[in-house]
């Protein structure tokens, strides 16, 4: 595996970092500011909402830019984007700030997952990805102790400078050790537009929505279902974060070699098909603690498993709109947490925090199925051009 993968991975562990490290010091930023707790929220809210939307629309932009100097200019900018968050004294600036680095991560998490394709051969191509990918699965482990940690210790604004500092010892090696990768010609709007139209794009790309959707149903809850089911509380619930984020990580790995030695297709059905059992078992499993850790720890391995196929299945279904669509999908799966985690919330309100993993079972379902009906739409379009192809 060409080394400079893990430059590349190292970098989105950062963005995942400078994504999830927030939600540990929501209450910090909440005192200092003197702000509520609510209206400190809104920076998660915005940077989701920022990433999803900014990300297609940049990359197109920036099209032709060489990769190394565009992605140089884009560490250096998201870099000054967490300055701001350090030198901020007041929420307005905090928030800006957590606009502006949605932005250039969304733009970051694409390149990263782009170089790496393009720098690897077709047969480490999936799983360049998958390690790429694997960064940000490792933001997860130590994302929210980290900033609790360095919070606590030095307030919730030495996170963001730790990271700055991160920041430039990773502009210096992308200089370093990057080769010049030739931009794209910017594909004309219409041609952009019929690409996103094709139906096996839309049905891959939906079919990473309902994965999220379903896979936040429970996540963006499962504090609140492990204190119910479980009882975990203070140190007992912070290993488990660490135990289903290190499951995380190996199963972003593992995707990504799963895709390269079995194929894409036959990755993401059976990844689809696991996922969707582990949520019911979920449920089944709650009397069972032991029974339910392992099935807990199953989910969050395969929920980084699919990323990785997916990703390589739209390079392979339109590798001339590789990064457009790399870019689309990294947006589709935050549009797919904001939708699980509103679904998430209404079932608690309305009933028990328990029958999350079902409804997100039973989304998992959905995705399966549509994962089923796209792979034999290419199948009986491959058929037409070959029947063609012989008459």
């Amino acid at each position: 595996m060409d080394k400079r993968v893990y430059i590349l991975t190292t970098i989105t562990f950062i963005v995942g970092l400078v994504e999830l490290i927030i939600g540990g010091i929501l209450p910090l930023i909440a005192n200092d500011l003197d702000i509520t707790l609510g209206r400190a929220g809104l920076l998660i809210t915005v940077f989701s909402l920022s990433f999803a939307i900014s990300g297609p629309i940049l990359l197109s932009l920036t099209a032709k830019i060489k990769r190394k100097k565009l992605i140089i200019i884009v560490l250096v900018l998201f870099l000054l984007s967490n300055v701001l968050a350090v030198v901020s004294t007041s929420f307005t600036p905090l928030l800006i700030s957590r606009i502006l680095s949605a932005m250039f991560a969304a733009l970051l998490i694409s390149l990263c997952l782009s170089i790496a394709s393009q720098i690897t051969s077709t047969t480490h191509r999936s799983r360049a990805i998958g390690i790429v990918l694997t960064g940000v699965s490792a933001s997860l482990v130590f994302g929210v102790p980290f900033g609790l940690f360095l919070g606590n210790e030095w307030g919730w604004r030495a996170p963001f400078l730790m990271i700055v500092f991160i920041l430039m010892i990773l502009i210096v090696l992308m200089w370093l050790f990057m080769s010049e990768i030739e931009g794209k010609e910017a594909l004309p709007l219409k041609a952009q537009i019929n690409a996103l139209s094709n139906p096996k794009i839309i049905m891959t790309q939906s079919i990473s929505i309902l994965f999220y959707v379903g896979h936040l149903s429970l996540y963006a809850y499962l504090t609140p279902f492990l204190q119910t089911t479980m009882n975990l509380t203070g140190d007992s619930l912070t290993i488990m974060y660490l135990i289903l984020g290190v499951a995380a990580i190996f199963g972003s790995w593992s995707g990504g070699y799963a895709s390269d030695r079995f194929g894409t297709k036959k990755t993401i059905i059976v990844v689809l098909s696991l996922f969707a059992t582990m949520l019911f078992m979920i449920f089944v499993l709650l009397s069972k603690p032991v029974m339910l850790v392992i099935a807990l720890m199953l989910w969050s391995f395969l929920s980084w498993a699919l990323t990785p196929a997916i990703q390589s299945q739209l390079v392979s279904i339109a590798p001339e709109t590789s990064d457009i669509q790399q870019s689309i999908n990294n947006s589709n799966i935050h549009i797919g947490m904001a939708i699980g985690s509103f679904i998430g919330g209404i079932n608690i309100d309305l009933y028990k925090v328990e029958f999350n993993s079902i409804i997100g079972g039973v989304i998992a379902v959905f995705a399966l199925i549509l994962a089923i009906v796209a792979l034999n739409y290419q199948r009986y379009e491959a058929n037409q051009s070959d029947g063609l192809l012989k008459y």
